[in-house]
């Protein structure tokens, strides 16, 4: 647990480095930014404060918001999921703020490493390839969001940041590739990591991050199954991988989630040290929930398929819109709570009981003529109580603190997507088959508890471009990657213009047949592709471009 526990020191770089001296004298009673680099461990605390910017939780879970898998009833996420986002929106000067703060940490640590010459020199380049990771991951998210954006790769001063042009995305791109190129061979592999480093940047993490990139892409297949073979099939050299047995225990067992045979990356918490609690405002009010911050959709709710591997919609499938939860998908119950779910606590001892969840309006048994509602009933307007008539179930912990202050880890990347990654590419080149579909998407089911056969056999006929994108949504739900799959498939301008739907509670069937309209949603394909660059950083810096039509 070493590392967890230093990722959150809180180190002197800034002060160190930002003081003004005429003498370039070197105080011999404390550390200065002649002296810092030359010790050990601050060497050490800076890399691991770098960790700490790497993400946080709530880039993690917002973001779903901004997909059809979520509604978020206010603030940023709702304004921009309305279309009426513009270049003074909080959020994307926030996100901008946050990734280049994170860019300026690393480019300070590269810069200054060299001052140590104590450390072995294999420890040092691995320290780099670690923050160049870093560095590497939030160019990454930038140019996702941004488009061209500056490519910072010196510890540049203020005055430079000011006139700093954007670079064209396919260049900030191919830097990307080439650092996590060039560091793999300093990284260990998952397999060679003590215990204690448990959280390390790794082979794996480089391989998997190479991976989400040229697949964000869309014309470099070739390359994403080049590299997903490097995870799959070269475990002894770069880390050995594979689905955890159990999908829900990768959200909600502590011991698993800590350590598992699956997880590549994961952001790094630990009980009362660091801590999230964005789960708080997720939960039933009826176990522990406060006010309701993020739901799931109807949307998310109908793409979940039936137990014999059939959307809902498709002849023969089973499915009984009376009965619309049963013989689902196995993720679905592990991700989604809906009306009548048993919510088992698992032991927990801080956050509510094990209870069935009455959602649908008036179904509560503890209803009466002076608490007509219950607390967990869908009621329009009721800030406490779901705005779609869905809660959330994923990284749910029982081992949280009062309110749900958790200690889980996030995982970032995991072996299941490497798997997904795969099988879309393949797919993309036209060679999918059967062996492909039982290392991927069959064995995705089987893990997840998929026994029919109908499910898991490689279907010879069937939309197999939708079927493997339903497969990555259920699989991926709130871990912050549907919004990017939908911008890069640029399905955003369909699936996100009309209403995001809740459950059938809204007591109108004249109106979309009864499910609730939760918010009327607007994508503008000219313009919402990429986010604005700050009005504020425009300002800052004249040769700041703007995106189209913003």
């Amino acid at each position: 647990m070493k590392l967890l526990n230093k990722l959150f020191i809180v180190i002197i770089i800034a002060i160190a480095t930002s003081s003004c001296r005429k003498l370039n004298i070197a105080p011999t009673n404390d550390f200065s930014s002649l002296t810092f680099w030359k010790v050990n461990a601050n060497v050490y605390n800076a890399l691991y404060n770098n960790y700490s910017l790497l993400y946080n939780h709530t880039l993690y879970f917002n973001n779903e918001a901004l997909s059809d898998n979520a509604y978020a009833s206010s603030g940023d996420l709702t304004i921009i999921s309305s279309g009426n986002g513009n270049t003074n929106t909080g959020k994307f000067l926030n996100d901008w703020s946050t990734y280049y703060s994170a860019i300026k940490s690393c480019n300070e640590f590269l810069a200054n490493i060299g001052q140590n010459t104590t450390l072995p020199k294999d420890t040092i380049n691995r320290l780099i390839a670690e923050t160049r990771f870093i560095r590497a991951f939030e160019h990454f998210n930038l140019t996702n969001w941004y488009g061209d954006v500056p490519l910072v790769t010196d510890d540049i001063t203020p005055d430079e940041a000011k006139v700093i042009p954007r670079t064209p995305k396919a260049t900030v791109v191919n830097f990307i590739l080439s650092e996590l190129a060039a560091i793999i061979p300093d990284l260990p592999s998952q397999n060679q990591l003590p215990v204690s480093q448990n959280g390390r940047i790794t082979k794996g993490a480089a391989l998997a991050l190479e991976a989400r990139v040229l697949l964000y892409q869309g014309n470099r297949m070739a390359d994403v199954v080049t590299v997903c073979q490097q995870l799959i099939n070269n475990q002894s050299a770069n880390g050995t991988y594979s689905l955890n047995p159990s999908y829900s225990d990768l959200f909600s067992n502590p011991t698993v989630n800590k350590t598992n045979s699956e997880t590549i990356l994961s952001l790094q918490y630990v009980p009362i040290v660091r801590t999230w609690q964005d789960f708080w405002d997720f939960a039933p009010l009826s176990v522990g929930g406060r006010v309701n911050s993020m739901a799931p959709t109807q949307e998310l709710v109908d793409d979940y398929v039936m137990l014999n591997g059939d959307g809902i919609t498709d002849a023969g499938s089973g499915y009984d819109p009376t009965n619309p939860y049963a013989n689902r998908d196995p993720r679905f119950a592990a991700t989604v709570v809906y009306d009548g779910y048993y919510w088992n606590n698992e032991g927990g001892t801080n956050n509510g009981p094990s209870k069935t969840i009455y959602i649908k309006p008036g179904s509560d048994p503890s209803d009466s003529p002076v608490n007509p509602n219950g607390p967990d009933e869908y009621v329009a307007g009721r800030e406490s109580s779901s705005p779609t008539g869905y809660y959330w179930r994923k990284y749910f912990d029982p081992s949280a603190q009062a309110s749900y202050v958790s200690g889980l880890n996030l995982h970032l990347f995991r072996y299941a997507e490497i798997l997904l990654d795969y099988a879309e590419a393949e797919n993309s080149l036209g060679q999918m088959n059967a062996s492909i579909w039982n290392a991927t998407i069959g064995a995705l089911r089987m893990r997840a508890g998929f026994t029919n056969s109908a499910a898991l056999q490689y279907p010879a006929n069937g939309d197999m471009t939708t079927i493997i994108r339903r497969e990555r949504r259920a699989e991926l739900a709130l871990e912050g990657l549907r919004t990017d799959d939908i911008r890069r498939w640029k399905e955003s301008e369909i699936v996100l213009n009309g209403y995001a739907h809740g459950a059938q509670f809204s007591g109108d069937a004249t109106t979309d047949n009864g499910f609730i309209r939760a918010q009327k949603r607007q994508f503008n394909p000219a313009r919402d592709y990429l986010w604005p660059i700050p009005a504020n950083e425009i300002g800052l810096d004249k040769n700041l471009t703007q995106n189209p039509n913003y």
